[in-house]
């Protein structure tokens, strides 16, 4: 036997030298030292605060506050009588709009692209779809500073706050299609088992946000009643909702008791004040998906959508970006408090008037071969709207004009379409439709302007 063992010993180092290494590769996911803990409550009721600084060293070149460009002087002529087809930023002037589309091209376009991002030769066309996106975001952003603040209090956001110089924000999401055809015992697993980094590779369901952050599922872990009744809470409520907690204690860069207190989850007075806040959180997240980013989904192209055809969402950690406020709490929006709010609420008036006998002229130039909307000429139309309501016996004829060349058919039907669609705008505005006729024009195009083709003319008649 002994001689047997003396035999085996040569093999005892390889033994060793393989267990060492499995031993290596088994520890090599956890933390390595050093780590920091921060108290945020009572001792001895585990509200701490853990906190690695090497994953935390990653984060502080994304979240570095950019240099902001000079204010702009407050008096000068409103953008929107200096440019056309200004539809959002109406209340600046044009120094103060100028520097707005300064910063937000260093924050959004890609360098090589600069104001062509959005723009063509014509700066007032909306022939490319990232600018009818720009608009819309420009929208939401003052939507958020000036109706969200129970979330980002007087922080605010700016475009940089999600996009941080990129075209698209790094941190959207999509819905996830999962699995198909699944049978057998996981048939109908919830989107269980399939680990993503959504739900920090746990077994629990990989797409948390289309129930919470798209829809208005309860987030909901214990149910209310003791026994069956009417609370009809599940263990799948149970899991979505552990996976959406993972998922935005990884967009903070926090554990579960920056909000809660580990002694009770659910209660909400042992939790801290940051709860409520997060709790508006999920709601602005919901209203900005589905009031400002799912209408644009017909907007863009179909490389920009995700498998299932919808469009990138935003959530938590689309603005956060791995910490706990974004960029460290510093406040970009106020250095820009044109995307905050109205800057000028009464500055129309002291722009110059038309003189009060003038009658306005419509102009509504549409896209080729579209009718459905159209993309240039909203400031003419409410002109013509606001004269008709001051003159109740004022009567509108809309003219639908189109191009001498190609398939005359088809450019009376395109004509006429872009004509009723004018119509029902006006008749959307107030006005009533008897006030409102069809009638076709004396010409096609009118003039040399390639526009013209495309163009609807709304005459007051007195």
């Amino acid at each position: 036997m002994s001689a047997f063992l003396r035999r085996r010993n040569p093999l005892r180092p390889v033994v060793l030298c393989a267990a060492t290494v499995g031993l290596g590769i088994m520890l090599g996911g956890c933390e390595r030292p050093p780590m920091d803990a921060v108290q945020t409550g009572y001792r001895g009721i585990g509200l701490a605060e853990v906190i690695n600084p090497r994953l935390d060293a990653a984060k502080y070149s994304v979240n570095q506050l950019p240099v902001a460009l000079p204010a702009a002087p407050a008096d000068g002529p409103l953008a929107s009588t200096v440019y056309q087809n200004i539809r959002v930023l109406k209340d600046l002037n044009v120094a103060q709009f100028t520097r707005v589309m300064l910063a937000i091209t260093q924050w959004v376009a890609p360098p090589d692209q600069s104001c062509n991002y959005c723009h063509g030769a014509n700066m007032a066309s909306d022939d490319k779809y990232t600018k009818v996106v720009a608009r819309r975001m420009i929208e939401m952003t003052r939507h958020i500073n000036s109706d969200w603040t129970s979330h980002v209090a007087q922080t605010g956001v700016t475009c940089y706050t999600c996009h941080r110089g990129n075209a698209v924000p790094r941190n959207v999401w999509f819905t996830n299609a999962g699995q198909s055809g699944t049978t057998g015992l996981i048939a109908g697993n919830a989107g269980k088992n399939s680990p993503t980094t959504v739900a920090g590779l746990s077994a629990l369901p990989y797409d948390p946000y289309t129930p919470f952050l798209l829809g208005d599922k309860n987030i909901r872990v214990i149910a209310n009643d003791a026994l069956p009744g009417g609370d009809h809470s599940s263990i799948k409520q149970t899991d979505y909702t552990y996976a959406l907690m993972i998922s935005m204690s990884q967009a903070l860069g926090v554990n579960c008791v920056y909000c809660h207190n580990s002694r009770s989850f659910a209660v909400w007075d042992a939790s801290t004040p940051k709860r409520t806040t997060a709790w508006y959180g999920i709601r602005m997240a919901r209203d900005l998906n589905n009031n400002y980013l799912v209408p644009l989904t017909a907007t863009f192209p179909q490389h920009r959508l995700g498998v299932l055809g919808d469009v990138a969402k935003v959530n938590c950690a689309t603005c956060h970006q791995g910490v706990f406020k974004p960029l460290y709490g510093e406040s970009l929006a106020k250095d820009y408090p044109e995307l905050v709010g109205a800057m000028h609420a009464v500055a129309a008036s002291s722009a110059p008037s038309a003189p009060a006998d003038a009658v306005p002229v419509g102009r509504l130039y549409f896209d080729v071969d579209k009718s459905a909307k159209w993309v240039e000429g909203e400031d003419s139309l409410q002109s013509v709207v606001d004269y008709l309501k001051a003159h109740d016996t004022a009567k509108v004829s809309i003219s639908g004009y189109h191009d001498p060349s190609g398939d005359v058919a088809h450019n009376l039907q395109l004509a006429k379409a872009r004509a009723i669609v004018v119509r029902k705008a006006l008749v959307s505005d107030g006005i009533a439709p008897d006030r409102v006729s069809l009638d076709k024009p004396m010409e096609t195009t009118g003039t040399g302007d390639p526009r013209d083709a495309r163009r609807v003319e709304v005459t007051v008649q007195q």
